[in-house]
């Protein structure tokens, strides 16, 4: 991602400019949007400042504090033909900019992915010890919720499930109940976790699903999402099993 694009940067100064006016409150003047050109170009303003305060808010995050009053100056200036600075060396600068930005951006993930495989590691020894936890040969923890009657499907097997992804602080990342519909997929094509977990379910189920970042999204994560060495739980209902329609035999047809 380019943080700081050339022709972003002259348009998102007009805001920046705008920000670093120190004019109290009661001396402001609203600004006069009579016409459609006028508010217009107010909502442009409007649009770039948003952009740039939160362009400037991740570069404050990850350690890159950006100092407004220069990139004002640099802006009064360019539009001047004065900056002190020439094209060809605004356009190296801005290239090593994105370059720091990409290389924070990368560092940060890695801690993100280091702390969460050290979180994931500590709650799935602690989890299992829990009343009512199993644990598959390959690690996977489960909770029945409810028991249904039905089959069980197989991994080639296409499912209709209703479920709730959650991290392990409970934020919910992903939900076909929020959506009000279930969700219908091949079993063999989702992550590992699901396609063995669901194996184990009868129609009419609903387990809880603790799955190891390994059967889930591995060491990358599903940006930007779920990070990098994630264990992610499972509220998953197992509906039906769709099954394929048989062909009509030559002669069936009426």
């Amino acid at each position: 991602m380019k943080f700081l694009k050339p022709t972003v940067i002259a348009l998102s100064l007009v805001a920046v400019f705008g920000c670093q006016q120190e004019t109290k409150k009661e001396e402001a003047k609203a600004p006069e949007l009579k016409t459609e050109i006028q508010k217009q170009a107010y909502g442009l303003g409007a649009s770039i400042g948003m952009y740039m305060e939160k362009n400037l808010t991740e570069h404050n995050k990850l350690g890159l504090t950006l100092d407004k009053k220069l990139i004002t100056q640099g802006f009064i200036d360019s539009l001047a033909g004065k900056s002190v600075i020439k094209k060809e060396e605004v356009q190296t600068l801005l290239s090593s900019l994105d370059a720091s930005m990409k290389a924070k951006m990368k560092d940060a993930e890695t801690k993100k992915a280091e702390d969460s495989l050290a979180e994931g590691k500590k709650f799935l020894a602690e989890n299992a010890k829990k009343e009512g936890v199993k644990v598959t040969e390959s690690g996977i923890q489960y909770e029945v919720l409810k028991e249904g009657t039905g089959e069980k499907p197989k991994a080639t097997d296409t499912v209709k499930v209703h479920y709730k992804g959650t991290f392990l602080n409970g934020e919910t990342f992903d939900s076909s109940y929020d959506r009000g519909q279930p969700a219908t997929f091949p079993l063999n094509r989702v992550i590992k976790g699901w396609t063995e977990g669901v194996q184990l379910m009868s129609v009419g189920s609903k387990f809880k699903f603790t799955i190891p970042s390994d059967l889930a999204y591995g060491k990358r994560g599903n940006p930007p999402r779920i990070p990098g060495n994630s264990v992610l739980q499972f509220d998953i209902e197992l509906l039906d099993i769709i099954k394929p329609e048989k062909p009509v035999a030559v002669g069936d047809e009426k």
